[in-house]
């Protein structure tokens, strides 16, 4: 079988992150992320679910998901998933559509697997480009082209892409974000929100996709990402994020970013170490 490669790089003029995935056989349970992500199937088939529906993903398919879109996927054809990809904050995407679209608003994508090999083409270019580490002002210029294709062709405001929430749903999501540090039950959300235990859990897995709890490791898991970045060790990022066995939190950080602890931070801090040319 072929040996599974991971490689992560974080372009600071871009203030984007690249993923590259080869050779992986892992599922990625149900999950969703803060910021968005625009990647491309090189090779491989699985079956993606999002947001209540599912689609068979092939090579060439260019996957598109907004903050919050709810999605998991598994290989279903006996092989390997090989993958590429960017993860977009909120904060620079805000920038970067400002630029493309001269109105300084979040963009929502109204499909997430698209069959379109101009925007993969352009996508797989500048890729390799941030992969690669290259200089100059083309990346920017062809980040900007691939989000103005995107957007012109698939485009929505961002608000039109967020399932109306019940303001039991917004409290319970504003408790954990304060709290997601401690122990916290189903209970306590419950009281904060306002609602009993079977009322909630319908209705925040209708509205989110993901139950209370799997929301709650969402953000513990994006919480811990940042600490790591930052050089934190993977033991006290466990102990900051609410997770209190170590074990526990290296098994869900794997799932749900592909990568080990220790693995992202070494990353990280390799990137930070990096000279820069200029």
């Amino acid at each position: 079988m072929k040996k599974e490669v991971r490689t992560v790089v974080y372009d600071e003029g871009l203030r984007i992150e690249a993923y590259r995935f080869e050779g992986i056989v892992q599922p990625f349970p149900n999950h969703f992320h803060e910021y968005y992500v625009i990647g491309v199937i090189e090779d491989g088939e699985r079956v993606l679910s999002c947001k209540d529906q599912e689609y068979t993903i092939t090579k060439g398919d260019v996957l598109l998901f907004n903050p919050g879109d709810d999605h998991a996927c598994v290989q279903c054809d006996g092989g390997t998933l090989d993958y590429r990809g960017f993860n977009i904050t909120k904060e620079v995407m805000l920038d970067l559509a400002e630029e493309v679209t001269g109105r300084r608003e979040l963009p929502g994508f109204s499909h997430n697997v698209l069959s379109d090999g101009e925007i993969a083409c352009y996508l797989r270019s500048l890729h390799e480009s941030v992969m690669k580490g290259s200089d100059g002002s083309g990346k920017e210029e062809d980040l900007l082209f691939l989000l103005s294709l995107l957007i012109q062709r698939y485009g929505q405001p961002f608000e039109s892409c967020i399932p109306e929430c019940r303001e039991e749903i917004e409290k319970a999501c504003a408790f954990m974000e304060q709290h997601y540090a401690e122990r916290i039950y189903l209970d306590q959300i419950c009281r904060f929100a306002g609602s009993s235990r079977s009322t909630l859990l319908r209705a925040f897995a209708r509205s989110k996709g993901v139950t209370p709890y799997r929301y709650l490791e969402n953000i513990r898991i994006g919480k811990a990402k940042k600490l790591l970045e930052q050089g934190v060790s993977p033991a006290q990022a466990a102990l900051q994020t609410g997770f209190y066995d170590q074990s526990h939190f290296t098994d869900q950080f794997k799932r749900f970013i592909g990568l080990t602890p220790g693995i992202y931070r070494d990353i990280s801090k390799d990137m930070e170490e990096m000279p820069h040319e200029g």
